[in-house]
């Protein structure tokens, strides 16, 4: 058992669940059976007195306290009064900054969600006899000569526990009301990451095991905001170091400046990104600041980098500001870019919670509340990654604002978690009914304690002094009982819209090709319609058949003159509409047939360069062209040219008396006949004429002049920037 005990930190009895767990399942059926409670299982009532216990109230006094909605079935109000005990325990235990650390307290908050999962005798023993049976099947499949030590680490630490798991929703309605464990906005993602590889079921081991990396990692948080390794930075009140990548000799951040580069050490805060460069002797300059909180349309993206602005290695993450030229960060690591990815989505949560902050103008507690959701998220987010390996991203990604950025009406959920601290977060100093209540009272008003609170109560935030109350002074209300928040319900629509965007991404992956040749032959039969009409007026305008030019002329001509070619787009679009709405009636639903299109054949990479340098050689002449152009007509509009300036602009002035005294219908019938009969057997020799004329006319015309300079030496400027 040495390879359990160095995965989930604690050793584990092969004997079918452990020891200390049967002591814990005694213990929890003869308190059921000292005081049983008719709705609940003994599972509920197993947590109830537990919770009256660390609420320092009877049992009684507790369960009078419960106030159910009335005409609620037996389940509904079972479930309500474990949700509602529940809930008054994690407020108690919410208080210690230590509670993570307590192996009690991740057991009671297991069993919590077990018994909301099971509240009455029914549920309980359909669950029971669900647990039993995969257990059955799974020593099952072991007696026919499977080896357990087949499977992963984690599933057979599973099998060896055999304690009953637990679902999503049970996960969902109990962990947030503890802040630092869970976010109601990324709660289901969460789960979703710890269940990833135990078929959508939570075991305690992985809970166990998350609870015990999420105190390791706030514990280093509090060292580094401590003092201890922490960098010597001038940190503003109430901003929290939430990360620190860099050493100076092994593994140095490389901070990319143009074509320059430097290592260093970079530092993420609640406000700002600090990075401080090595030195000669490997010891860091004045550290860098990018500030983060201020509205300087700043952007982060993904960007491949490399020595001398190579992109060779995808590696890097670039910030932009309109204050500032586009800065890299490498983060050098021998295989894949996780590293990478990890600081990308955390510095981008840290934008969004700033941009949050702006868009409502929250100030003071409301301000630190939303910073501390983000410093919180970014936490649990880390411990994801380093626990269990995983870094979850899109729609799956546990970080709450950089989830509803992301999520289709995602402005919804954050419109609701405004309104809940609008209206959940209020203050009672100086209130006399409050001043008179007793702290047991307190106790069982059901709030909750805000995530600045629980950042206060581990040390790694500071408030001001007006915001700065007691525990019980702040009321607020992440999960409700027996009911849907707002930001649950606005969450579970954007999830429901969320779902068709990933069956339309999942699309696009399938008619992604990588060839060019092959993407510009399937453009062709996309728009092989369009190039037929363009063809077929093409050949009418050429008059290679002149009875249906002619006639086509005639139906254009009449169309215009009558006023129906206003008429074409609005048909066009009632057309295309009833053509969609009949293949939806003729489809069924079903999907329609794969596209097809035939492949050119395959080129070498040598004959794709060649087409490329090709390619890359006519879009030069062709932006040479338009320089041409432009500069031509700069010097006809500043008169370089007098004899050609006078007949441009006197052909501007006939075409101005044109457009203001004659109808747009008269202006579009000749423009019409002068382009359709250009190439008319009466007046193709006139035309040629005419366009061989203005084209000898155009090259008489002289370009005006450009004077190239060179670009200024930013390199004193970035030396300067070092220095500071």
């Amino acid at each position: 058992m040495g390879l359990l005990e160095g995965l989930f930190g604690r050793p584990v009895d092969g004997g079918g669940g452990g020891g200390d767990d049967d002591d814990r399942s005694k213990g929890a059926a003869m308190a059921a059976a000292e005081y049983h409670i008719p709705p609940l299982s003994p599972t509920a009532a197993s947590v109830v007195h537990p919770s009256a216990r660390i609420a320092g109230v009877p049992v009684e006094q507790l369960l009078l306290r419960f106030e159910p909605e009335q005409g609620g079935q037996p389940l509904v109000y079972a479930r309500s009064l474990v949700e509602y005990c529940s809930y008054i325990a994690l407020r108690v235990e919410t208080r210690r900054h230590d509670h993570l650390a307590d192996s009690e307290f991740h057991s009671l908050t297991y069993d919590m969600m077990l018994a909301w999962e099971a509240p009455d005798d029914e549920t309980d023993a359909a669950l029971q006899k669900m647990s039993s049976g995969f257990l059955h099947d799974g020593n099952d499949d072991d007696d026919d000569g499977g080896s357990m030590f087949c499977l992963s680490p984690t599933q057979m630490a599973i099998q060896v526990d055999g304690r009953r798991t637990v679902g999503p929703e049970a996960f969902a309605k109990i962990t947030p009301a503890c802040p630092a464990m869970a976010h109601a906005i990324t709660v289901r993602n969460l789960f979703d990451a710890l269940t990833n590889t135990t078929g959508g079921r939570l075991h305690f081991l992985i809970f166990h095991k998350y609870l015990k990396n999420l105190d390791k990692v706030l514990r280093f948080a509090q060292r580094i905001s401590g003092g201890h390794k922490a960098p010597a930075l001038q940190l503003s009140d109430g901003e929290v170091i939430l990360d620190i990548y860099g050493a100076a000799t092994t593994k140095p951040i490389l901070q990319h400046i143009g074509t320059s580069i430097w290592p260093g050490r970079l530092t993420l805060t609640t406000h700002a990104l600090y990075f401080e460069p090595v030195s000669v002797d490997f010891s860091y300059n004045e550290a860098v600041v990018y500030d983060l909180s201020r509205d300087l349309k700043q952007s982060i993206k993904r960007e491949s980098t490399g020595p001398w602005g190579a992109q060779l290695f995808d590696k890097a993450v670039m910030y932009k500001a309109s204050s500032t030229e586009p800065v890299f960060f490498e983060f050098p690591q021998f295989k894949g870019h996780t590293r990478r990815d990890y600081w990308f989505a955390i510095i981008k949560e840290v934008l969004h919670a700033h941009k949050f902050i702006r868009k409502y103008r929250l100030i003071n507690l409301h301000k630190a509340e939303a910073l501390s959701v983000a410093t919180l998220g970014i936490l649990r987010y880390r411990t994801v990654k380093e626990g269990f390996h995983i870094l979850p991203a899109h729609f799956k990604t546990t970080l709450a604002f950089n989830l509803a950025e992301k999520l289709p009406k995602g402005d919804k959920i954050l419109e609701a978690l405004y309104g809940q601290l609008q209206r959940h977060s209020s203050r009672f100093r100086g209130d006399e009914d409050f001043a008179q209540s007793s702290f047991d009272e307190l106790t069982l008003a059901d709030p909750f304690p805000l995530s600045a609170y629980t950042l206060v109560a581990m040390g790694l935030l500071t408030l001001k002094e007006d915001d700065n109350l007691e525990e019980r002074d702040l009321t607020f209300r992440d999960v409700q009982t027996g009911g849907t928040s707002s930001v649950q319900m606005a969450l579970e629509r954007s999830v429901g819209y969320s779902g068709r965007v990933e069956a339309a991404r999942a699309t696009l992956d399938q008619v992604k090709v990588e060839d060019i040749d092959t993407n510009v032959a399937v453009l062709k039969e996309l728009l092989f319609p369009l190039i037929e009409i363009g063809k077929r007026i093409l050949f009418l305008a050429e008059w290679e058949d002149p009875l249906k030019s002619y006639v086509f002329l005639f139906c254009l001509l009449f169309t215009v003159y009558r006023g129906w070619i206003w008429y074409l787009f609005p048909g066009f679009l009632l057309s295309s509409a009833f053509f969609m709405l009949w293949q939806r009636h003729i489809g069924n639903g079903q999907m329609i047939g794969a596209f097809e299109v035939t492949t050119p054949p395959r080129r070498r990479t040598v004959e794709q360069l060649l087409a490329l340098q090709q390619a890359i050689s006519q879009l030069e002449a062709h932006v040479q062209a338009g320089n041409i152009f432009l500069l031509k007509l700069r010097c006809l509009m500043l008169a370089a040219f007098p004899q050609s300036t006078n007949k441009v602009a006197a052909a501007m002035l006939v075409a101005s008396a044109i457009f203001a005294y004659l109808p747009l219908r008269s202006i579009l019938l000749l423009i019409l006949l002068e382009a359709y009969t250009r190439h008319m057997p009466v007046r193709k020799k006139s035309s040629e004429k005419l366009v061989r004329r203005l084209r000898e006319w155009w090259l008489r015309i002289p370009a005006a002049p450009v004077q190239l300079l060179r670009p200024p030496d930013t390199r004193r400027w970035r030396s300067r920037l070092r220095s500071r």
